[in-house]
């Protein structure tokens, strides 16, 4: 990490830990999944291959992270249970929620292929992740397994009722309640069991498994038939960040040296990896536009959204894993248009973190801290793989560079390549990372001044003033209030996790019919543009 003035921003970050004796539950759903099952043509009401991708997405999460050990899903929905002594990612609740979120969704798009070999996927899919500290696992499961019994139900008997040739009126006053099953998948040993059960909050079904150690989770009581309102509301309980303050998510490749090893990137740079990124943070501004920034280098991005979004109503869990998630699923969607002739050879996945910053000069030494540190790591990159290159060792490469300051560095570069002033010839890019944001325009339609907006793609020193007086209105906070995120649309974007608790089952069917049938808007894509960068000065060390 680059010592720099601007390190004083990490004072602001806050160490989301779990406590413990919680077991931690990740609950992951899909964005969007009534319009997402509409546009692929899911057979109605279930359909088993969309069960049986997801099932097989929730495997490769307990294949990665053996500190899964149990998980169940329904529907568009997933629960990842940890042993309750779990110290992965030191029990911090934004890395766990962001890294299974992350890997699920490069299942869900590695293996879609092999389950709808016939469909192509035509937009990435996403998904959410809710950390959940629970300290009653047994009501928690009868809860979930009794919610998706009720959302189900309705759905099944309706599309039934429909399939038979009865309108939808028709269907409404004929709807009786039906049972349907849902799937759990279990770690046994190194094995993976895909089980039914009528009830997976009993004592006898974890008696039945026992491969489930009695160390791992809390103790499950003979008896439990129902859930009361306190302990729903503690599993809805969600940490919101603070108001009126700039929102900073940032997002890391796991593991991301050995899957550039693996890969074979070009070293010290890739250009078609870090075009990739780039192009996942684009679609990330297409999807959330309370984001008004973004800025790249290597394989982490930093997202900026503005300081009066109430995108999920400010949870931070919601947040930063849609983000991850739509960042991930776009990666994998696009590898083979940058890497046409390279075959992914596992699954790459990313974690992330939401830090709240009270004012735009605060955010503005962020970024500049982030260029800073791009500035320093790639050109001791670029010396030592130069150094590689000529015949050094990597541990001799290393020794080598060991403190040595700017300037020489900048005569080794020179007299390794016998071109004067190599670093500054090289690739903008390279050494000042990208910055992704949207340009707003106007333009006359009809003599009427209409305002319009397209995501620049550059390379810009984002340290000096000169940028953010070329763009005032990126970090403008009376632009942030007009772009900020309605109510109305937010609850298009909401889960049926938890929504109806508290209604009758007549009155949560209404619901969830309406929930079913309402018209959603459609999605206006919005010309995206790569800016060519001016000259800049490039970032100074401190």
């Amino acid at each position: 990490m680059a010592n720099s003035k601007y390190e004083y921003v990490k004072s602001f970050e806050v160490q989301d830990v779990i406590m413990r004796p919680y077991t931690i539950i990740i609950y992951v759903h899909a964005r969007g999944f009534c319009r997402f099952s509409e546009v692929h043509e899911f057979e109605k009401p279930n359909d088993v291959k969309a069960l049986e991708l997801m099932n097989e997405c929730a495997i490769a999460v307990m294949e990665q992270f053996p500190d899964v050990i149990f998980s169940y899903g329904c529907a568009g929905e997933h629960s990842f249970i940890f042993q309750k002594k779990t110290k992965f990612y030191k029990r911090r609740s934004s890395k766990i929620s962001s890294v299974i979120v992350s890997l699920f969704t490069s299942a869900y798009v590695s293996k879609w292929r092999a389950l709808f070999p016939q469909k192509e996927l035509k937009y990435v899919p996403s998904f959410r992740a809710q950390v959940i500290c629970c300290d009653d696992l047994q009501a928690y499961l009868l809860w979930r397994q009794d919610e998706c019994h009720t959302n189900n139900v309705y759905d099944t008997c309706l599309w039934q009722l429909i399939k038979s040739g009865k309108s939808k009126e028709e269907a409404q006053a004929t709807l009786r309640v039906e049972y349907i099953d849902d799937s759990h998948v279990k770690r046994c040993g190194r094995k993976f069991l895909t089980v039914n059960s009528a009830n997976i909050a009993s004592k006898r079904f974890w008696s039945e498994n026992g491969c489930l150690s009695k160390g791992e989770l809390a103790q499950f009581r003979e008896e439990l038939n129902k859930t009361t309102p306190e302990d729903i509301k503690s599993f809805l309980h969600e940490s919101r960040l603070m108001l009126c303050t700039w929102i900073v998510v940032r997002i890391d490749g796991c593991h991301f040296h050995r899957f550039s090893e693996v890969h074979e990137f070009e070293k010290p740079n890739d250009a078609q990896a870090l075009n990739l990124m780039n192009t996942c943070a684009v679609a990330v501004l297409e999807d959330f536009r309370d984001i008004v920034f973004a800025y790249g280098v290597s394989d982490e991005y930093s997202f900026v959204l503005n300081k009066y979004s109430q995108l999920y109503q400010r949870c931070a869990s919601d947040i930063v894993s849609a983000v991850v998630s739509v960042f991930t699923s776009t990666y994998m969607m696009r590898w083979n248009e940058f890497f046409p002739q390279k075959e992914m050879e596992h699954l790459p996945y990313f974690d992330g973190r939401a830090v709240c910053y009270p004012s735009s000069e605060i955010v503005k030494d962020y970024l500049a801290w982030r260029q800073v540190d791009c500035h320093i790591n790639n050109q001791y990159n670029t010396c030592f793989w130069l150094l590689v290159k000529s015949g050094k060792s990597k541990s001799e490469a290393q020794i080598y560079l060991k403190r040595t300051q700017t300037l020489e560095k900048n005569e080794l570069l020179d007299r390794l390549t016998g071109v004067p002033n190599y670093y500054k010839s090289l690739p903008p890019m390279f050494c000042l990372g990208s910055s992704v944001f949207w340009d707003k325009e106007s333009k006359l339609v009809d003599n009427e001044e209409v305002a319009t907006g397209r995501i620049v793609v550059g390379h810009c020193n984002i340290i000096e003033t000169g940028f953010w007086e070329a763009h005032p209105q990126i970090l403008d906070e009376k632009v942030a209030v007009q772009m900020t995120t309605t109510a109305g649309n937010e609850e298009l974007e909401q889960s049926l996790f938890g929504r109806y608790s508290g209604l009758s089952s007549s009155k949560k069917q209404k619901k969830i019919e309406d929930f079913y049938f309402v018209e959603k808007p459609a999605v206006v894509e919005d010309l995206v543009e790569v800016q060519t960068p001016s000259p800049v000065k490039r970032p100074k060390v401190r």
